[in-house]
């Protein structure tokens, strides 16, 4: 059972809403790289190209309930030989605001459903990039966000099984 503060009480009896609630101010792109090094023979090149894909995740607090989340995705293709065909970093981000939420939540709010928010668009911009650069568009999998949180958490912990999931806040 959740234990009201007495600020919350009277926010109650005063008629406000404490239903916990999230909202995306904006997204955008951070910041853009697209590398083509070896054009134009990396454009000449056949067969399929070995793909090497990171994704970090970056959130920080701001004032007044607003949290900025950032997706870090890089991608390269190599061809055969080894020689590099492109190289692409991007740096997507967003600003969500979260208010009424308890502090248990926010943290994974803001590693799992924030990132998740942003992966469709983040992807496009890398596929776009890709396009682009002349190359075939780079649709990256969905990645499961979720599950990843869980592998960090179990880092976190030592793998070590049955302690509490709690966490603190981002």
């Amino acid at each position: 059972m959740t234990t009201l503060t007495p600020e919350d009480a009277e926010a109650l009896a005063n008629g406000a809403d404490l239903t916990p609630q999230a909202g995306i101010l904006a997204q955008y792109v951070k910041d853009l790289s697209f590398e083509n090094p070896n054009s134009p023979g990396s454009l000449q090149q056949t067969g399929q190209p070995k793909l090497d894909v990171s994704v970090n995740l970056n959130a920080r607090a701001g004032g007044n309930d607003m949290y900025e989340v950032e997706l870090r995705i890089g991608a390269s293709a190599k061809a055969e030989s080894g020689m590099v065909m492109f190289a692409v970093e991007l740096v997507y981000a967003g600003l969500f605001r979260l208010t009424g939420a308890p502090q248990e939540a926010i943290e994974p709010f803001l590693m799992v459903e924030a990132p998740r928010i942003l992966f469709p668009f983040a992807r496009r911009v890398i596929a776009d990039a890709v396009r682009d650069g002349g190359f075939a568009p780079l649709m990256l999998d969905p990645i499961d966000f979720g599950g990843l949180y869980i592998q960090q958490l179990d880092a976190r912990r030592g793998g070590q099984a049955g302690q509490d999931p709690t966490v603190g806040h981002a």
